[in-house]
């Protein structure tokens, strides 16, 4: 009888500590879906920089080409 009555006044307790506890695992959920958001966001920017650069080198090399010239016939 004196183990059972151990038992549930442990079992008690348990469940008050845990009842009393904060709840830190979801609040840490957020900040990982907002950093993943912000790398997502981060390497589409990227991505259009450089598609900004290669148009622009592109646009360069067609000014930098020389005008074709007319034969003389």
């Amino acid at each position: 009888m004196n183990k059972l009555l151990a038992t549930l006044i442990a079992g008690f307790f348990a469940a008050g500590v845990f009842a009393q506890a904060p709840a830190a695992a979801p609040a840490a959920a957020p900040a990982k879906v907002e950093a993943k958001a912000d790398m997502k966001a981060a390497k589409e920017e990227k991505k259009a920089e450089k598609k900004a650069h290669k148009a622009d080198k592109k646009a360069d090399k067609v000014a930098a080409a020389p005008a074709p010239v007319a034969d003389k016939k």
